[in-house]
């Protein structure tokens, strides 16, 4: 199913307002959307990266005019972020599509319980 300019439209809001709610959450939206969109599973993921990392910065701006966070905090984070996202886009190409959902799936789940329990 072809999806139109609109569907597309509303998936970068949608993406966009859970990004800045959730920090960098929109993946959780945008992948599902893209992927009833008929695009592919590891294609999903990568543009769904691709269009958090624009919204990502676009929240830390915010967040950081508004005084909210601490970048003395965030520092130290940066770099091992960045290693762990180098290893994840490495691993993306090597896990087969079946395990990439279903890992998806569990990280979602396990999410969603924690926030309901706590």
């Amino acid at each position: 199913m072809k999806k139109g300019k609109l569907y597309f439209s509303i998936l970068g809001a949608v993406t966009g307002i859970a990004n800045g709610l959730f920090g960098s959450g929109g993946g959780i939206v945008a992948v599902p959307m893209l992927q009833k969109a008929d695009i592919k599973i590891k294609k999903s993921h990568a543009t769904s990266l691709a269009l958090t990392l624009p919204l990502s910065v676009v929240s830390v701006c915010f967040y950081a005019y508004k005084e909210s966070f601490k970048w003395k905090d965030a520092w130290p984070l940066i770099p091992f972020g960045l290693a762990g996202a180098v290893l994840g886009g490495l691993f993306l190409k090597k896990i087969p599509n079946k395990w990439l959902k279903r890992v998806f799936g569990l990280i979602l789940i396990i999410a969603g319980g924690r926030m309901l329990l706590t």
